[in-house]
């Protein structure tokens, strides 16, 4: 299964409906930074599942419930999602890894600081931020699953999109 992964979108809708129209996910994660942006993809596909976050720029943006940390399983495999601010990703991803392995989530995916990075650390953890759909020519990451098992992660750009097709 295709799991679409973004973030700091910042009103970049015509790109994210690429993403969705190429990649065609089983999900899309939006991890925050204009959750309206999610919400109204979320209407234009309502056949996908969302799964959404807060970011430190939606405080008015977002419903006052929105949990800001989400952990539970997205087509078969348990994921740590957050936009990465309280976890201060900026100054580096250890907080965050260590909530993630915590919680037992095969990965830990973060935005807020615009900069794609997928890998995986030593123990297994993948470690993924999609940088910004809106922003520098925008990029977004794709994570496959196999059962309960990430079989890859991988940054998508939007010149990647053009090759696809």
């Amino acid at each position: 299964m295709t799991i679409l992964v973004l973030s700091d979108s910042h009103a970049a809708l015509s790109f994210m409906r690429r993403l969705v129209d190429t990649i065609k996910p089983q999900a899309v994660i939006h991890l925050g930074d204009f959750y309206e942006d999610a919400q109204a993809l979320q209407e234009d596909y309502s056949h996908i599942p969302f799964h959404m976050v807060p970011g430190n720029c939606d405080r008015y943006r977002c419903p006052i419930n929105a949990l800001e940390t989400l952990c539970y399983p997205v087509c078969g495999v348990k994921l740590f999602m957050t936009h990465g601010h309280n976890h201060r990703v900026k100054a580096g991803i250890g907080a965050l890894t260590a909530d993630a392995r915590r919680m037992g989530a095969a990965a830990a995916l973060y935005g807020h600081t615009h900069v794609a990075d997928v890998h995986r650390e030593e123990d297994g953890l993948w470690v993924v931020n999609p940088g910004t759909c809106g922003h520098f020519g925008g990029s977004a990451a794709v994570i496959e699953t196999d059962g309960e098992k990430i079989t890859a992660c991988r940054i998508v750009r939007q010149a990647d999109l053009e090759e696809i097709l």
